[in-house]
């Protein structure tokens, strides 16, 4: 299994419905990118300090599978349309687990 982790922080501003539609976007994908094996994401919880606002968890069986995924139309327009207009940082790692 090939892991993708990724973290957003948002701009100031943005609100729940706009983080909503994000989670829905990102979610919509596993119906459209027959590579995705396994995918969670959705806001942090608030439990803790010093956390960033959004997660993305993505299984994959390969780094070919995720190479799809990654320059997939359908996720790329997630990123424009959905992401991109209120991300103020992003983080993102790789690994096997």
């Amino acid at each position: 299994m090939f892991r993708h982790v990724v973290l957003f922080r948002w701009i100031d501003g943005t609100t729940s419905e706009q983080v909503d539609a994000v989670a829905r976007g990102l979610r919509a994908l596993v119906d459209v990118i027959p590579e995705i094996a396994s995918y969670e994401c959705g806001p942090d919880l608030g439990v803790s300090d010093g956390t960033w606002d959004f997660a993305v968890v993505a299984g994959f069986a390969d780094q070919a599978d995720w190479l799809t995924y990654r320059d997939h139309p359908a996720h790329l327009a997630v990123i424009a349309e959905h992401i991109k207009p209120f991300l103020a940082e992003r983080a993102s790692a790789q690994l096997l687990p």
